[in-house]
């Protein structure tokens, strides 16, 4: 009966650290995306309606991105970091994407 506990254990600290992982991992691509847009494209922190980090299953470094909406702008730019430098992946407008 103990072993049975403490495999449970086992296996519940295994989920919550994967899912701390993959918090903090989208936390920080966030992070990156919002300071790139302030700092390297002038985008005043007012003008950013939506920042929603996501995986988007997509490989390497690309798996980890972030959605923003900007005000008076149609489109949803989706942005990843890789190499520390922050890149546009592509960006949808009325339900159609573009890959950048």
């Amino acid at each position: 009966m103990k072993k049975a506990g403490v495999i449970l254990l086992l296996l519940v600290l295994l989920s919550a650290t994967g899912f701390g992982f993959m918090k903090a991992v989208q936390a920080s691509v966030e992070k990156s995306v919002i300071e790139y847009l302030i700092t390297e494209k002038n985008i005043s922190e007012d003008e950013i309606l939506v920042s929603e980090p996501f995986i988007a299953n997509l490989p390497g470094e690309k798996n980890w991105m972030v959605g923003i909406r900007l005000k008076n702008d149609e489109k949803t730019y989706y942005y990843y970091r890789s190499n520390g430098e922050v890149l546009l992946e592509s960006y949808s407008e009325n339900g159609i994407e573009t890959v950048e």
